[in-house]
């Protein structure tokens, strides 16, 4: 009966760290801030043409 009780309370506490350590992990995610969303290359929108090269 001991053996059972002591596999019982280290299921116990084995579920309730997971627990914890997955909210934690949770929490620090969200405490991170937001990334602003800016394009890392852009490319040119009027209309006229570049000059091109000349062979």
């Amino acid at each position: 009966m001991h053996r059972l009780l002591a596999a019982g309370s280290t299921v116990i506490l084995a579920a309730a760290l997971a627990v914890g350590a997955g909210l934690g992990i949770v929490a620090a995610l969200n405490a991170t801030p937001e990334q602003p969303n800016a394009p890392l290359v852009s490319f040119r929108t009027d209309p006229t043409p570049t000059p091109t090269a000349q062979p």
